[in-house]
């Protein structure tokens, strides 16, 4: 172990770990050992939706053979394709589109790609790109609902308080390109999907809604979350779930028989980047979990008691170290009050803003928390840092956090002590980075 780099500044090298994690998840340096053969006798066609579908079709481009024929579509959100100077990709369209509440912009992509993948033969490879918000970007309403009402329920299960795996529970059975349906129009094609997780545990069939993995949830377990969370349906549609119409193909169909499935890129990996990098500089880092999910400010408050008691007692970890975390948060949105503003910021924000109010400025403990896609929420910050002023910080300028944790507004708050976290689109997405910093 290297001794602590006695010259460290506490919001730079926490950034530095951010940056490790992010990097550690990039597509050309994870793509190359998971790839097929070239097909010998068919075509090789790309279908991909994601945060980082942009850059991995970039990737798959710089590694796929320059004399093997390759052609495809993928849809990534808006402004998040890498530049090249030779321009975005030359053989794989890419298609931007709207996220987190679907567009039509990503409804025609979904069209298209779902004419593509009926298209193919039993030579053909499909080879499907997949990552983190795949499920808004690649939308195609079940018959009987609009795009009008995919929006809706979108904005709805975003204010709920549901976890991923509920989210993505629900949008497969409101899909004809989720929950495998994907994957189901590409046979009797060869399907092999590289997927980048960016949920808790790394289910290949949560990533994106799973376009191209079997399903075991059901009509039922999505009508139930509907239900647990109050959110309406359009009566044909609500009847369709209740009779099992919008059912998903099952794990164990023979529509899945020459699928494969390789998850290239997890949040362990990337936090275990940020562990090394710490080492190496002198402090012990300890990776708690990639999995956390919960509330945010409840996260919040168990990583506060954590590093205090770090901080004051030595224990479970002696002075200095780094906790690190992933997973992915949820923030329920409180009511909003009559003229009040609406709050603005995401899950990052919203466990910086909570951890803050938690240490009660706890003397050398530092934190920042962000999106490795580098949006927190719809805003243009990845995440926020704490110090042990920040409380007294916001004091002297009048401001008190717990109204702003209270509307929800950890962009408001953090942005008027400038301590918000902008990195810009990084191009990849394994979800929740925390960091805590204890000297």
């Amino acid at each position: 172990m290297n001794s602590p780099d006695t010259s460290l500044q506490p919001r730079a090298f926490l950034q530095r770990l951010f940056q490790a994690a992010v990097t550690r998840a990039m597509p050309l340096h994870n793509m190359a050992p998971f790839l097929p053969a070239v097909p010998a006798g068919g075509r090789t066609v790309v279908l991909g939706a994601g945060k980082a579908a942009a850059s991995m079709a970039q990737a798959l481009e710089v590694l796929w053979p320059q004399d093997a024929p390759l052609q495809g579509l993928v849809v990534t959100r808006y402004d998040h394709i890498p530049p090249r100077p030779e321009g975005v990709t030359q053989r794989i369209e890419v298609v931007q589109a709207a996220h987190p509440v679907p567009d039509a912009a990503g409804l025609a992509g979904a069209e298209r790609m779902l004419a593509m993948a009926q298209g193919l033969g039993r030579d053909d490879l499909a080879l499907c790109l997949i990552s983190g918000g795949g499920s808004a970007l690649l939308t195609l309403p079940a018959l009987g609902l609009t795009l009008q009402d995919k929006q809706a329920v979108n904005r709805a299960l975003l204010a709920s308080g549901a976890d991923i795996a509920e989210m993505n529970c629900v949008r497969k059975h409101l899909s004809r390109v989720k929950g495998g349906r994907l994957a189901a129009a590409c046979a009797p094609a060869q399907v092999w999907t590289l997927a980048i997780s960016d949920v808790p545990g790394d289910d290949p069939s949560v990533i994106a809604s799973g376009p191209t993995v079997a399903d075991a949830s059901t009509c039922a377990d999505a009508l139930a979350i509907l239900r647990r969370y109050r959110i309406a349906l359009p009566s044909a549609v609500q009847q369709a779930l209740a009779d099992g119409s919008l059912e998903t193909p099952k794990p164990g169909d023979p529509l899945f028989v020459r699928n494969r499935v390789h998850v290239i890129a997890t949040p362990q990996q990337s936090l275990q980047a940020a562990a090394q990098l710490s080492r190496d500089a002198g402090v012990p880092a300890h990776i708690l979990s990639d999995a956390v999910e919960g509330e945010s400010r409840e996260v919040a408050k168990v990583h506060a008691a954590l590093a205090r008691a770090v901080a004051r007692q030595g224990e479970p970890f002696p002075r200095p170290c780094v906790l690190l975390s992933g997973g992915e948060t949820t923030v329920t949105l409180r009511p909003q009050r009559e003229g009040e503003a609406p709050g603005r910021g995401g899950r990052a924000g919203e466990f910086c803003l909570a951890l803050a109010l938690a240490l009660q400025g706890q003397p050398g403990v530092f934190g920042l928390a962000a999106d490795t896609d580098g949006i927190d929420g719809i805003e243009d910050n990845a995440g926020a840092f704490v110090a042990p002023d920040s409380l007294a910080r916001a004091a002297v300028l009048g401001l008190a956090a717990s109204d702003f944790l209270d509307r929800n507004d950890a962009y408001g708050f953090f942005s008027a002590l400038d301590d918000l976290v902008h990195s810009g689109p990084t191009h990849t997405n394994v979800n929740d980075f925390r960091a805590i910093l204890i000297l």
